[in-house]
């Protein structure tokens, strides 16, 4: 049946050396990263050390050629310990996926191969653009042998520590959305700058930056895929990476539920732990319950993807689904703990500060109720 999964061999030994590493090597370090609003340049030298960074690249560029389960295994597990770090994980691999969907075969060559050691990010929304990409303002004008891109855009994650940059900027803007085109940009190219970076409630080790573009020159063999053909792109990307944000969701719920549930088998009151009260047992059981599901509908979705049947409506689901639900799970986790569950000393409160992101990022949940039942009503 399309869609079905059940994990490899493969799958459940990249799932182990996942979880080790976030266990031992992230976990200790995620309290800091939130407090200090540091990027976890550690976890992306484990990245680099264990080829994860290059994990959806094809095997002949130097990649794994992961499937997207695979991918999202590492990143729920990354994300029970550290959303930080999964978070900037799937930054770099949403920067990597238009390559990957659109690179001619001299780009492939020249860039693929650096996608394991270089950091790529990703950059469509603009101030007066979020939802709505077609009314970009970025502009990009083919003279000579170069583009010259001029605007600003802003909310980009991990520009500030990114290598190289994929911009979305309006190469025909009487087209409308149709005049879309996307560049590969190195971060040091002259006339690109980082702006103002964001202070944020959570995920404050993966912030947001903005991007001033001043006549910035961008050789033409730098263009990704047909010159016009960015928003066909960008919604390809999505509707492969959204159900890896779904991922990132699934492993903060799982994080926040753990805790909670040996927090309830610990605290006792009235004589007994709360664990033993049947409301307790219930909101804990209504959080396994939602974490479950979710990640059910996240690997239907992706074992979709890997089947080569991408399903815009069920990615938009998974994301939707996913986010929302863990957004209740971390706030029903701070219930269980009571007045601790409120204080930074904690985890649960990052865990909550951190699920509230993923619910706004690659098109808010109501968009992916737009997607949704734009697809519904289609078919």
């Amino acid at each position: 049946m399309p869609g079905s999964y059940k994990l490899s061999q493969e799958q459940q030994m990249i799932r182990a050396m996942a979880r080790e590493i976030a266990k031992n090597r992230l976990a200790p370090r995620a309290a800091e990263i939130d407090r200090e609003g540091e990027f976890p340049w550690h976890s992306i030298k484990l990245c680099r050390e264990n080829q994860i960074l290059q994990m959806p690249v094809p095997t002949e560029y130097g990649g794994s050629g992961a499937d997207e389960l695979s991918l999202c295994l590492v990143i729920e597990e990354f994300a029970i310990e550290c959303a930080n770090s999964a978070h900037a994980l799937v930054a770099h691999w949403l920067g990597i996926t238009p390559l990957l969907l659109a690179c001619n075969e001299e780009q492939k060559k020249r860039i693929f191969p650096m996608l394991g050691e270089k950091l790529i990010a990703f950059s469509i929304t603009e101030p007066e653009a979020g939802s709505d990409v077609r009314n970009l303002k970025t502009r990009a004008v083919l003279k000579g042998s170069d583009y010259i891109l001029n605007g600003t855009k802003c909310f980009c994650t991990d520009a500030a520590t990114a290598d190289y940059i994929v911009i979305f900027a309006q190469t025909d803007p009487s087209a409308g959305s149709h005049g879309l085109s996307a560049f590969f940009v190195g971060k040091n190219t002259p006339g690109l700058s980082i702006g103002k970076i964001e202070d944020q409630m959570g995920m404050r080790g993966t912030q947001a930056c903005e991007i001033i573009l001043d006549n910035c020159h961008v050789p033409k063999e730098n263009l990704i895929g047909k010159e016009n053909g960015g928003y066909g792109l960008a919604m390809q990307t999505f509707d492969r990476t959204r159900p890896i944000d779904a991922s990132i969701a699934v492993g903060i719920a799982q994080g926040a539920l753990n805790y909670a549930k040996d927090y309830a088998k610990q605290r006792v009151q009235f004589g007994r732990p709360i664990a033993e009260f049947q409301g307790i047992q219930f909101m804990l059981a209504d959080m396994a319950i939602g974490i479950e599901a979710a990640r059910n509908l996240l690997y239907r979705a992706v074992s979709l993807i890997d089947d080569g049947t991408v399903d815009s409506m069920l990615s938009a689901m998974a994301k939707c689904f996913a986010t929302d639900m863990a957004m209740k799970v971390t706030t029903d986790a701070m219930q269980v703990l009571g007045g601790y569950g409120y204080m930074k000393d904690y985890p649960v409160e990052r865990m909550f500060r951190d699920a509230k992101l993923m619910q706004i990022v690659e098109g808010t949940n109501q968009i992916q109720r737009v997607v949704v039942a734009s697809n519904l009503l289609r078919r």
